[in-house]
């Protein structure tokens, strides 16, 4: 299965290694077929008798196709994916080997739920955890050198039910907000029967030759590099962005493309990004627990891809100081099961009363809760991020664009009248198109920004799971619909309760539109004479979590209870301050292995040098090598001592025992040595001669490939 990408046909090979509903009518008997699509479009439960026909069925399929082993495979608070292999082989009395896979093994697995970050849900002891199949998000076969693998979505809980997992919450949240949104439907007359929140996101990597690689400890432990001065040419010319794709980059993503679409994942759009060596990938949108299962797919297979052609995929979010980090734009839209997006103004969407009121709805939400998106976005690669090129702040804003600002602006008027209409779009060149513009620009310094039918959420990071930002999404404008339905539902007066409640949230909240310059320091300002948050890192964003107004909303829509709010909160400090942790160590190691020693034996040959001319020609004029000495000792002083520096605010940071407290240690008194020791590192990078430099530079990384 897994082989040459060449001449494929898309088509062919699309969905070819999934599960998918084409299979499964094929496959399963019509009765079953029917009662298993109950089970995913109405949420009924899962018959037994059902689950052991689905098993039979998938079973002979992935046999089919090579399988010999299954998983669960799930999504545990790593971040990362989690799977644990199981052959399909049984033995009979006889001692002979059959090939089975029951229902119960279907739906059903029990992993160490002590092993994966819990935050105090689950002790040593306490080892018993359950993976239950998401049958809303088909199986599907992984191919790799194990062979082929049969894989099943699943849920990941403790032996009390808590959620040890994102795919739980998220599935939570996208129950809640299709309860409130129908709530809202059945006041227009809508046919619908649910709604589903759909995604899209974009996957932003960089790519680097694995030879360099390999040299640096920082890329192998942390994913970043902790030492590094900036080449001569960086991004300034714009040349790189949407530029030719190098031949052996495009090998690359031909043969990811490939593999994505065998595994129904839908890569759509691929190019060079902004910075050297960097690039993106955008799929269509899927239902929100698809397109995150996707992701996660994306990220994996990005890297075992890269692997192939001795390349490394870096999926961090500031890999290399002074270019443009990498994020995940996640595109978030409404829709129901007959096909209508929420959030498509139509032609004249000043007359649009319900994309009116959903369009209110997410504006109030993201005012409210702005802490909790931010949240959503927070890690320590991220705080490198935010608010840098190509990034948007930590500050929570809106860019509607100018026909919806001012469809708001007749709405706080109370005159609502008309819509602004799209104009010509002429360069002057007969014979270039003249066609209809979009109605509005767009707008990359917005951290959530309108786009037509859609909202593009830019924070999240490149490296993590976009189950939780489409947590918080779906569960405050769930929240918000609550609110409406709520009025809404109790009015005399159908249409003036509309008016009034569009009308009365437009102008509560306001102040969270903002369609300018996101990256201007005027902005900062306005923000805060708004009295917009702006929270500047992770370990400031965490404790929102745990504010009982939030955990109120998370414990009424049924997607977090308190202690799994707790639990969360402790999981967050901790990955911060060992993520952290791991960087200093890092940096120390190869400030006293590899920097120092290079640089001392750098300065030991200027000063042979020196004494072999002065003993040559005793009057030979050496003093520029004597300056280079100077120069280079003195900076040898500088890292000793950030060094010994360093040393001391991470024995602080570890010894500290609550894990509050030594995030903030490692946020405010290590992160600061840890720049203290880069800066003379760089200088020398400078000075030290380029043969005895013990490290690839960012020439090498970012332009040798």
């Amino acid at each position: 299965m897994r082989g040459d990408c060449t001449n494929v046909k898309l088509t062919k090979i699309f969905g070819a290694n999934v599960f998918n509903d084409a299979v499964m009518k094929e496959r399963l008997p019509k009765e079953t077929y029917k009662a298993l699509k109950k089970t995913i479009d109405d949420s009924e439960p899962l018959n037994k008798h059902v689950a052991e026909v689905v098993a039979s069925a998938m079973k002979d399929w992935a046999i089919e196709k090579g399988a010999t082993h299954y998983t669960h495979w799930f999504q545990p608070m790593t971040g990362k994916t989690a799977e644990k292999h199981d052959s399909f082989i049984s033995l009979t009395e006889d001692g002979k080997a059959i090939m089975e896979f029951s229902g119960k093994e279907l739906v059903k697995g029990e992993p160490d739920a002590s092993s994966f970050p819990s935050g105090g849900l689950r002790a040593t002891f306490e080892a018993r955890g359950y993976t239950a199949w998401d049958c809303t998000s088909p199986a599907f076969l992984k191919e790799d050198e194990a062979g082929v693998t049969l894989c099943i979505p699943t849920a990941f809980c403790s032996y009390n039910g808590e959620a040890l997992d994102k795919k739980t919450p998220l599935l939570r949240s996208m129950a809640t907000i299709s309860d409130q949104a129908m709530r809202i439907l059945k006041l227009f007359g809508s046919d619908a029967s649910r709604v589903v929140t759909t995604v899209g996101a974009e996957q932003e990597y960089f790519l680097v030759d694995k030879r360099f690689y390999q040299e640096r400890k920082d890329l192998i432990f942390t994913g970043r590099t902790l030492f590094g001065a900036m080449p001569p040419k960086g991004q300034e010319m714009e040349d790189h962005y949407f530029g030719s794709i190098k031949e052996r980059i495009a090998a690359f993503m031909k043969e990811l493309d490939c593999e994505l679409w065998k595994l129904g994942v839908s890569s759509k759009t691929k190019h060079n990004e902004v910075a050297p060596a960097q690039h993106e990938l955008a799929p269509i949108f899927a239902t929100a627990n698809i397109a995150t299962d996707h992701n996660q797919l994306t990220m994996e297979t990005l890297t075992k891809i890269a692997n192939r052609h001795g390349l490394v995929c870096l999926l961090h979010e500031k890999p290399f100081a002074g270019v443009n980090g990498s994020g995940k734009h996640n595109n978030w839209s409404i829709s129901t099961d007959t096909g209508q997006n929420l959030l498509n103004p139509g032609k004249t969407p000043h007359e649009n009363a319900q994309f009116l009121v959903f369009l209110a709805a997410v504006i109030a939400a993201v005012d409210e809760y702005a802490p909790l998106l931010r949240l959503s976005a927070a890690n320590a690669g991220n705080d490198h991020r935010l608010g840098a090129n190509e990034a948007p702040p930590a500050i929570i804003s809106i860019f509607l664009g100018d026909q919806l600002t001012d469809i708001l602006d007749q709405i706080e008027a109370g005159e609502l009248t008309a819509s602004k209409k799209a104009s010509r779009f002429g360069v002057g060149v007969s014979t270039l198109p003249n066609f209809r513009m979009d109605v509005t620009d767009r707008n990359r310094t917005s951290p959530f920004a309108f786009t037509g039918n859609k909202f593009e959420f830019r924070m999240p990071p490149s490296s993590g799971s976009v189950a939780g930002p489409n947590i918080m999404l779906n569960t405050i404008v769930a929240e918000a619909l609550r609110k409406i339905a709520d009025e809404l539902e109790a009015a005399e007066d159908f249409d003036a309760a509309v008016n009034d409640v569009v009308t009365r949230l437009i102008k509560e909240h306001r102040k969270v539109i903002f369609n300018g310059n996101g990256y201007s320091d005027e902005w900062v300002e306005e923000a805060e004479r708004r009295g917009l948050p702006n929270i500047h890192t992770t370990v400031d964003a965490i404790d929102y979590l745990v504010k009982p107004e939030y955990i109120e909303l998370f414990e009424n829509h049924g997607v977090f209870s308190k202690v799994e709010c707790e639990s969360r909160v402790e999981i967050l400090f901790e990955e911060y301050a060992k993520t952290i942790n791991i960087e200093a160590l890092t940096m120390l190691q190869m400030a006293k292995r590899e920097v120092l020693p290079a640089s001392i034996n750098y300065a030991t040959k200027m000063a042979t040098s020196i004494n072999t001319i002065k003993s040559a020609v005793g009057a030979a004029n050496v003093s520029v090598q004597a300056s280079i000495l100077s120069n280079v000792s003195d900076l040898i002083a500088e890292v000793q001592e950030a060094v010994t520096k360093l040393e001391e605010c991470v024995s602080k940071a570890q010894n500290s025992e609550e894990a509050k407290e030594q995030a903030n240690l490692f946020k405010d008194e290590v992160i600061p040595a840890m720049e203290a020791l880069r800066t003379p590192v760089d200088q020398l990078e400078g000075v030290v001669a380029e043969e005895d430099w013990p490290m690839p530079v960012y020439t090498d990384l970012l332009f040798r490939i």
